[in-house]
């Protein structure tokens, strides 16, 4: 589990069932991509926010976009293809809700 920046706990199966839910309404996500395609980068989000702690997202980007090649469950989607479904994931664990 992470903690929030307010404290609060979270697990991924919480993060999970809240992206499956509300993923399509996400205005980089295109018709022709279900939920399968987004989740590992919402994933990745989440583990990264827990991982740099009390670092802001434009301190760990770069990283976090060399970390992507590597990452086991990424499938075939590039970083510039993923990176914003990344950031929301990031976002939402560190405070920054998705609008």
């Amino acid at each position: 589990m992470a903690e929030t920046k307010s404290g609060s706990m979270l697990d991924w199966t919480t993060e999970e069932d809240y992206w499956r839910k509300n993923y399509s309404s996400r205005p980089y996500v295109s018709q022709n991509r279900d939920f399968d395609y987004w989740k590992p980068a919402y994933r990745y989000g989440y583990d990264s926010a827990g991982r740099y702690q009390g670092r802001r997202w434009d301190e760990v980007e770069s990283d976090l976009r060399t970390g992507w090649t590597n990452y086991e469950h990424r499938g075939t989607s590039t970083w510039e293809q993923i990176k914003d479904a990344v950031k929301d994931g990031w976002d939402r664990l560190t405070g920054h809700k998705p609008h």
